[in-house]
């Protein structure tokens, strides 16, 4: 594999190809392409909302997000491709309103202040 191959490999695997399609390109292997990847730089990863190259901790879950601030922005610009399938439709135990909740089913009241007002007999 010469220079121009490597830098090759570089350019497309930071736009983002996949090993078959840098193989497909560059005339490579899939594996020398994949072996090539691991060894060098070309295996970095950047941040899903700036593109900011991220730094991955030994021992740690690769990061996707450079920081809180991107990941709630990506979210929010990106909420279609959020599994939202643990949304259940309760009706509450004060005021007998339809609300839906995320990720509990055994939610009883739609709101903190229809919970006090149910508990301690609050307006």
């Amino acid at each position: 594999m010469n220079n121009e191959q490597k830098q090759s490999i570089q350019d497309l695997r930071s736009q983002g190809k996949s090993y078959r399609q840098i193989a497909d390109h560059t005339g490579l292997s899939m594996n020398t392409v994949k072996s090539f990847c691991r060894r060098s730089d070309a295996q970095r990863r950047l941040c899903k909302n700036c593109g900011k190259l991220l730094a991955d901790k030994a021992k740690c879950k690769p990061k996707t997000f450079c920081c809180n601030q991107c990941r709630q922005e990506w979210w929010r610009a990106n909420d279609d491709q959020m599994n939202k399938s643990a949304t259940y439709s309760l009706i509450c135990a004060n005021c007998d309103e339809k609300f839906e909740s995320y990720g509990n089913k055994n939610r009883k009241f739609c709101s903190r202040g229809c919970y006090f007002a149910n508990r301690y007999g609050v307006p």
